[in-house]
């Protein structure tokens, strides 16, 4: 067995006395942090400060962005514009139910109304008893139509909210009063800062268990919250330039919290490796950032290339979210390699005793730091080949669902049960039919005697259950007919309907009017946004997963090793797909069953094949640090994984609680966002990490690390590894 100092830092530069590693850039870096630790520190606090009071000031504007040109839906918003057809605002729906007839509560509904009509943010107000089709057939259901003064993003939720309350306030035991639509769906959507605190809290509780003292856990933690402290408000400021959805601050808070923390664990962690080495603390945080520091900057760069791949899906929305995220990324990893420096030179005296104290205990009770690591890389080593097949057979098994996910946009049935919104959407379905919630609108370009001819033709289409009569525009030249379908929004025949109406009626029609048909709708445009992300994917996932093997193939001069990354990353992500369809779409874990979020496997894609790399950057690169000093590619993988197994186990955790942490929140994106990750996170840390990497670099030995030598020649000269490793 090796000696104690040998194993736990088998990886680390000598000790004093032997010549110096020349420094790098990033070693550098850190000796400026610590050399100015107070004017690091008071120039990160005064940035935040600045950061924060700014974006409090001059607040936020996340607005939704969903427009997609050449599709049937945007085509048809244009024409609404057009010919002034559009409404001035969203609206909602004040619904009501009297088994015995709503007629009865007239004299509590009317007033009620009216005081509605004259609250902040609310346009016009149309009364049920005014209008027949807004009262079931059997008169125990109506609604109440509130036009809101501009988009739902537009107007205050608190406004909405007051409308909610004062709506409410008129039910009986006989009367029941709901308000429903998305406005009144995201009013009610205001979780606090739950997933965020037990986000922080698991962080916490990790890292005093990995490092025994609260001051070694308190620092990545602290550098994370300075970090995602700024980018909240850079986003915020942001929003008023660029299109960020409104969905975003909750995501990039998180995302931002795990991979802030997971970036400053690397490098505290080989900060520690060095003070084991018997390196003094100002010389080991200079190592440590001219190691870890790189593989940081490197997974920083690959998990910003990702994002950023997303905005070439051009979707508004998601490429807000996908820059917001990025900048977040970028700030986490600034803060990793200046604040964290500068923390360590302030408090590096007392962790150094405290990591010394560690040491001499675990040598007084015989246990080598990384000796159960080396156990496993052993027992997959003397299998590599069934170890690999178990791995790739559990991750294709949970991929399989994901081959019939079914892409949508939440609506308000896919609300709590016990949210208002949810019971308005219900009480609409029961009395006007479930095609309701969600109706196709048929624009008819042309006369009105071409509308009309539309609107006959398609009430008698299977698939819908009324087709209202053709209204005109203002100027005439457009003709609007609102199709009710037999079946829910979501539902998979009301899909088929708007294909159906697109491809087979709507043609037929233009040739016997000659006038323009189009389908549109909030319906309609999910499908079209929907489909439009499902068909862009492929060359999405193509950019990113070509550019970072690039990347890899710099670093680590080799053919294999960027294959290899590329396969497993993708099929971790996969794995958390089909998890995601489990639940999500067919409703296991008692989960609301209805289609995956259009936007979550493109994000999930893009965060978690960034983050994957960070492990993947961070165990490769040591192993290859071990291959360079010894050739043998056995016992390289066997350090490797000796000496970052613990840390990447315990960034997984942090991670994986981190994201699972979004399983708290009320908003059904957040939790199918949430669980993605966690699972991709677990899944590559213990599956494809502590498993089949480690068989698969058994199984190709010498061959892990070939380059072709006219290749070798042509490529730059890329390095995560030390100047003194190189």
């Amino acid at each position: 067995m090796s000696s104690p100092r040998g194993s736990a830092a088998s990886l680390a530069p000598p000790p004093s006395g032997t010549p110096s590693a020349p420094v790098g850039r990033f070693g550098a870096l850190a000796g400026w942090a610590q050399r100015h630790r107070w004017a690091a520190l008071a120039l990160w606090a005064a940035v935040l400060a600045a950061i924060t009071l700014g974006s409090t000031a001059a607040g936020s504007a996340y607005r939704n962005d969903f427009t997609l040109p050449g599709t049937d839906s945007q085509s048809a918003t244009d024409l609404f514009k057009k010919h002034g057809s559009d409404q001035a605002g969203d609206s909602i729906e004040i619904v009501f139910k009297d088994a015995a007839g709503v007629e009865r509560a007239k004299a509590r509904i009317e007033p009620m109304l009216a005081e509605v009509k004259q609250m902040p943010g609310i346009a016009d107000v149309r009364s049920p008893f005014s209008d027949v089709s807004a009262v079931s057939k059997d008169g125990t259901i109506a609604y109440a139509s509130v036009t809101l003064d501009g988009r739902t993003e537009e107007v205050p939720w608190e406004d909405v909210a007051q409308v909610i309350d004062v709506a409410q306030h008129i039910a009986t035991d006989d009367l029941q009063v709901e308000v429903g639509g998305e406005a009144a769906r995201n009013a009610q959507d205001r979780d606090p800062p739950t997933a965020e605190l037990a986000g922080i809290v698991a962080a916490l509780v990790i890292l005093v268990l990995l490092f025994g003292s609260l001051l070694a856990a308190s620092l990545p933690l602290i550098t994370a919250l300075f970090a995602v402290g700024g980018a909240v408000g850079l986003i915020a400021l942001a929003s008023h330039i660029l299109t960020v959805a409104d969905f975003t601050p909750p995501i990039l808070m998180l995302v931002g919290l795990g991979v802030g923390v997971d970036y400053a664990l690397l490098i505290f962690y080989r900060y520690r490796h060095e003070l084991l080495a018997g390196v003094r603390s100002a010389e080991a945080g200079r190592k440590a950032l001219d190691s870890a520091g790189r593989t940081v900057f490197f997974a920083g760069c690959t998990v910003i290339v990702a994002l950023l791949g997303l905005v070439a899906l051009g979707l508004g929305s998601l490429q807000g979210i996908a820059l917001a995220v990025a900048i977040t990324v970028l700030v986490t990893m600034a803060a990793s390699l200046v604040l964290l420096p500068a923390l360590l030179a302030l408090f590096g005296g007392r962790i150094q005793r405290h990591v010394l104290k560690q040491q001499a205990r675990a040598r007084l009770q015989g246990r080598t730091e990384g000796d159960r690591w080396r156990a496993m890389a052993r027992a997959v080593q003397r299998r590599p080949l069934p170890t690999l097949l178990a791995g790739v057979i559990a991750l294709l098994a949970l991929s399989a669902p994901a081959l019939g996910m079914r892409l949508g946009f939440a609506d308000s049935g896919n609300a709590p049960k016990s949210s208002t919104a949810r019971h308005a959407y219900d009480l609409l379905a029961e009395g006007f039919g479930p095609g309701f919630n969600g109706p196709l609108i048929v624009l008819v370009k042309g006369d009105r005697s071409a509308g009309k001819a539309v609107q006959v033709k398609l009430a008698t289409t299977d698939g819908v259950a009324e087709a209202s009569p053709a209204m005109p525009s203002p100027d005439g030249a457009l003709s609007t007919v609102f199709v009710y379908p037999t079946t829910s929004p979501q539902a998979v025949g009301t899909v088929d309907l708007v294909h159906h109406l697109r491809d087979d009626m709507a043609p037929p029609l233009e040739h016997a009017t000659g006038a323009e048909v189009l389908v549109g709708g909030a319906t309609a445009a999910s499908q079209d946004v929907s489909e439009t992300l499902a068909d862009r994917l492929p060359l999405f996932v193509a950019v990113v997963v070509g550019v970072s093997s690039l990347l890899l193939l710099l670093v680590f001069r080799s053919i294999c090793i960027p294959v290899k990354a590329a396969v497993l990353n993708l099929l971790s992500i996969s794995a958390a797909l089909g998890m995601i369809t489990l639940v999500f779409q067919h409703g296991w874990f008692g989960a609301q069953p209805g289609p995956v979020e259009a936007f979550i496997p493109a994000l999930i894609f893009a965060i978690v094949f960034g983050l994957s790399m960070d492990y993947e950057v961070f165990l490769v690169s040591r192993i290859h640090e071990e291959w360079m000093r010894t050739k043998d590619p056995a016992q390289s993988v066997r350090e490797g994984l000796a000496s970052t197994g613990k840390v990447i186990t315990a960034a997984a955790a942090i991670m994986m609680f981190v994201f699972g942490a979004f399983v708290l929140s009320s908003d059904g994106m957040l939790q199918q966002f949430g669980l993605g990750l966690a699972v991709a996170i677990l899944l590559d840390a213990v599956v494809i990490r502590c498993l089949i990497v480690p068989a698969v670099m058994q199984m190709l030995g010498k061959r892990a690390w070939w380059l072709p030598a006219w290749l070798d020649r042509k490529l730059p000269r890329v390095s995560v590894e030390s100047p003194g490793q190189n």
